[in-house]
């Protein structure tokens, strides 16, 4: 097989393996049997929703996380084979698709980055701004 055609199928096989982060389509877990919320959509008193949030944001972040390392993987495979493309126009061709996934990861990692701190407002340690010290 050609290098051109493993390469193209590296990137259909990186495509494939983000279509399920673009479109999941796992069932959503039956809410649970709580009071109704408050008019401010707080739900006041009920640990166990609060623990069933915490754990899906932890298993969606663990997800992303390990998304990431399989595509950045995938796009050191990638990068490790442009530099032995000797067409000009397929080399410039797959350094743009380098280029876009780089970006397209650092995005992905930035995400991720964001969604840490919501794990510690969630229920982890209070907010700077929440600490108790009062204005001087």
């Amino acid at each position: 097989m050609s290098r051109l055609n493993v390469q193209c199928l590296l990137l259909l096989a990186l495509t494939l393996s983000l279509t399920p982060q673009l479109h999941p389509q796992t069932a959503s877990p039956a809410p649970p049997s709580t009071p109704a919320p408050n008019p401010h959509g707080a739900m006041h008193g009920d640990s166990s929703w609060h623990e069933q949030m915490m754990q899906a944001h932890q298993r969606e972040t663990e997800s992303m996380r390990a998304d990431i390392e399989k595509m950045r993987l995938s796009l050191a495979q990638i990068k490790a084979n442009v530099p032995q493309i000797t067409d000009s126009s397929e080399k410039a061709r797959w350094q743009s698709n380098v280029d876009l996934w780089e970006v397209m990861l650092k995005n992905m990692q930035n995400m991720l980055e964001h969604m840490q701190p919501m794990e510690h407002s969630m229920g982890g340690a209070p907010e700077p701004s929440q600490s108790g010290k009062k204005p001087e």
